[in-house]
């Protein structure tokens, strides 16, 4: 979305009267005077008298008046400011708002009230006013149902925001919670809009839900099976059936290119639901949803990240979103390995990607030589320890997934590996590496298997790690 314009400055002279006057907002140059007719301009708008309504008596979409919407807009950034937020925030503001989300049927004045709301929420105090209003958080949550891409993005921004507030979140989770349409609302936008910016912001909110609440996301999980359970095949037309897995996909496809964090977000969405069996079964029991999911995840790690021509420093900024693939992966693998689209000869791009992967976290994680430069060594000591920490994820969730490959590997598999170079010495050698000691089964069958392929190359792996040596 295009910024919206700032306020102007005052003229010096009419500052300076405000200021003697009183006039001014906290610390700011605002005038009070200047924003209670703005906020009473919005009281008009809405007013009996001033709707208009059409001739079945349903009020018309209605165009925001251009000085109109400029003062409101110039409201909408001062709300920025603290000050003015707590200003708004005594005046009642957010009733007025309220008033006019409730009866305009204008977009723009919604998401502009909306979006100063937004603002204001993101202020402790009035963030926890607002939640325990139970109207106003009623008429927010109404909004969700709203078909103005904007609104909807400012709405799914101030929910994000409450959410993120310890102290009302859970006000937030059971409101949504007792509103079930919100589920159809969300996965409506996330299957069908072509708003990038929209997408992630409401896959933001699905994701923090989901981390908040277990038992919302198995709700939201069941929600589309019994649905369709219970619709008849005639009515799948008229009343789509939305699940979230297919859901998740489409928006997942759609930020792809053009929103690298936005893809993080459904990624982590996807990691969340494999946490629960029957996350993994709405991902996995439909065959075309299992597929879908796996082609997707499949081609991520396989043709766009951590490619053989990137930097290994180039996995710091890829370390999420490849732990949340790997996880996804890794719980199809382990529950459909039957399934037609698992099929053996992916395995061995799957092997390069880990082994890559493995061998860029080795590459990150060395300390630099000079490491007193540019920072104290407490704040280096922090950010190292928080890169460690989220290195160790990836590698942890990429030793467990390449141990799983390496259990179904065949004679074949591994002749093929090492002829199109997927099982070099090298790459071989980063596994036991990595997979040692907590593999060792694993590995020692692989070396079974290998041996019969490659002696030289098996007892030259053998060498190498004198532990293994010892158990065959």
């Amino acid at each position: 979305m295009d910024r919206n314009p700032s306020p102007p400055p005052p003229r010096r002279d009419e500052a300076e009267e405000e200021v003697a006057g009183g006039d001014c907002i906290g610390s700011t140059v605002y005038s009070k005077h200047w924003l209670f007719g703005v906020l009473s301009g919005l009281i008009q708008i809405v007013s009996p008298e001033n709707t208009k309504s059409s001739s079945d008596g349903e009020e018309q979409q209605m165009e925001l008046d251009e000085e109109m919407e400029n003062e409101i807009c110039r409201v909408w950034d001062m709300s920025m400011d603290e000050d003015v937020a707590l200003f708004l925030q005594e005046f009642n503001a957010p009733d007025i708002f309220m008033g006019v989300l409730a009866k305009s049927r204008c977009p723009r004045l919604r998401e502009i009230c909306v979006g100063i709301l937004g603002n204001m929420a993101c202020f402790q105090e009035i963030c926890v006013s607002i939640s325990s209003d139970k109207n106003l958080g009623q008429v927010l949550l109404h909004c969700l149902y709203d078909s103005d891409p904007p609104t909807l993005l400012e709405t799914s921004r101030l929910l994000l925001t409450c959410l993120s507030q310890t102290e009302v979140a859970s006000v937030w989770v059971e409101r949504i919670r007792e509103h079930p349409a919100i589920y159809d609302s969300i996965c409506f936008i996330m299957s069908s809009s072509t708003n990038v910016d929209l997408l992630v912001k409401v896959g933001e909110v699905v994701d923090k839900l989901f981390d908040l609440d277990e038992k919302l996301m198995l709700e939201w999980i069941r929600n589309g099976a019994v649905q369709s359970l219970d619709q008849p095949q005639e009515d799948s037309e008229e009343q789509p059936v939305f699940r979230i897995v297919p859901c998740v996909l489409e928006a997942a496809k759609q930020v792809r290119s053009e929103n690298p964090e936005g893809l993080d977000v459904y990624m982590h969405i996807l990691q969340l639901l494999t946490t629960v069996d029957d996350g993994i079964q709405a991902i996995v029991q439909c065959p075309d949803t299992g597929k879908d999911t796996w082609n997707l995840l499949f081609d991520l790690v396989c043709h766009e990240f951590c490619q053989s021509d990137d930097p290994p420093i180039i996995l710091q900024e890829q370390k999420t979103v490849l732990a949340s693939i790997f996880s996804v992966l890794s719980a199809i693998y382990a529950s459909q390995a039957e399934q037609e689209y698992l099929k053996v000869e992916k395995d061995l791009p799957l092997i390069d990607s880990l082994i890559r992967v493995l061998q860029n976290t080795e590459q990150c994680q060395k300390k630099p030589e000079n490491s007193a430069e540019s920072h104290t060594e407490e704040t280096k000591k922090s950010d190292l320890t928080q890169d460690d920490f989220h290195l160790k994820i990836l590698k942890d969730i990429s030793c467990e997934f390449l141990s799983n490959i390496f259990q179904v590997l065949t004679k074949d598999t591994v002749a093929q590996g090492l002829k199109e170079g997927q099982l070099s010495k090298q790459k071989c050698s980063c596994a036991f590496q990595n997979l040692l000691p907590f593999y060792s089964p694993v590995v020692e069958d692989f070396l079974k298997i290998l041996r019969e392929v490659d002696k030289t190359l098996a007892d030259d792996l053998e060498e190498s790690f004198p532990s293994l040596k010892v158990q065959t």
